[in-house]
């Protein structure tokens, strides 16, 4: 029987035939990246290849790595394996991996949707034997709302608190959800402030000639009646911090695909919530893998066992796999990392 051209080790998603790890999560000589997400970047690899919009972000991230960058559709071989990178939909910079080795292909998604979210490179389906893909929201329950209608929701609410004389904090990851709620908000409303952890993040993409709509860091200085009636956008790390008593009088809301269950609501102790994900829903998974064409599914993280179980029924040679992914929905990705940059070197300055 021949050798699976990938395989899942205690380090990662292993390719013996060109001796690389995609997004490996234990330190290795070689790492091909799909985002920049710290779930699937981390530091301590000798050497990264990632795409050219994950470049600023990975070194703002992770500081002095090697890193080597490729765009979308590009080739480059690794001892005779064939990688290439093509768009996953997820946040800027999000590839899926192509690996091509004697006829062989096998894809791994990373993290991705299918929505046009109008700030990251769509989503494109990419035919392959084996597919690894994730299932964060591999539920039938799970299912998207147009996004425009979402931004339109966030935008009235915002448009109220304002003729309320309330400020409007909004919570969503700093690489991916942040953009996507800042590039389509309504700014006659009013101004946009940014939590310093984000405004990083967003100087990072600027560097990387990325275009993002006007908003100003958040400092010290800045007082309660300059962010009167506005927007500010913050990581979920900052919620119940005495950084946010700066606001009052404020309305707060959080962005995830949890917030399709109102018990996630609650936990977050929510103003509003809004259902909106960086992640595939259930029909968007399925559409993805049909797509690809493929006959072999690997699942990584999410509701493996449940989705595995149907895409059997379906015909499919479906196969849960153990990693260490969590998904910026699904572990808060970024909280540790965001607070650990707080407190080793923004200060009040956020």
């Amino acid at each position: 029987m021949a050798r699976p051209l990938l395989q899942f080790n205690d380090n990662g998603i292993y390719c013996a035939a060109g001796d690389f790890y995609i997004d490996p999560w234990k330190p290795v000589d070689d790492a091909v990246i799909t985002h920049a997400h710290s779930d699937h970047a981390r530091w301590g690899n000798k050497r990264y290849l990632a795409h050219d919009l994950s470049r600023e972000v990975m070194k703002y991230r992770l500081g002095d790595i090697r890193l080597e960058t490729i765009g979308y559709n590009e080739t480059i071989f690794k001892n005779g394996v064939k990688i290439s990178f093509h768009p996953a939909g997820h946040v800027i910079g999000s590839s899926q991996v192509r690996v091509e080795h004697k006829g062989n292909i096998w894809v791994v998604s990373g993290d991705y949707k299918l929505e046009d979210d109008g700030v990251c490179t769509p989503f494109e389906p990419v035919k392959c034997h084996t597919f690894i893909s994730e299932c964060t929201f591999g539920m039938p329950v799970y299912k998207w709302k147009p996004p425009t209608e979402v931004h339109d929701d966030i935008n009235n609410w915002w448009r109220t608190n304002a003729s309320e004389g309330k400020t409007s904090v909004i919570a969503g990851y700093s690489l991916g959800k942040a953009q996507r709620i800042l590039q389509h908000l309504d700014l006659s409303i009013g101004k946009v402030f940014l939590h310093g952890v984000i405004a990083n993040t967003h100087g990072a993409l600027l560097r990387n000639g990325i275009h993002l709509q006007e908003a100003t860091r958040i400092t010290s200085d800045l007082g309660r009646d300059q962010t009167k009636g506005g927007m500010v956008i913050c990581p979920p790390s900052a919620l119940g911090s005495p950084w946010m008593k700066r606001f009052h009088p404020y309305s707060f809301g959080y962005c995830s695909g949890w917030m399709t269950l109102r018990g996630a609501k609650r936990r977050r102790a929510a103003d509003r919530g809004f259902v909106l994900s960086d992640h595939a829903d259930w029909d968007g998974l399925i559409q993805a893998i049909d797509a690809t064409e493929c006959e072999c599914v690997s699942l990584t993280h999410g509701y493996t066992a449940s989705f595995t179980r149907y895409l059997s029924e379906l015909g499919y040679d479906a196969h849960e796999a153990h990693t260490y992914y969590g998904g910026d929905e699904g572990v808060e990705e970024d909280s540790v990392l965001e607070e650990s940059v707080i407190n080793a070197s923004e200060g009040e300055d956020v």
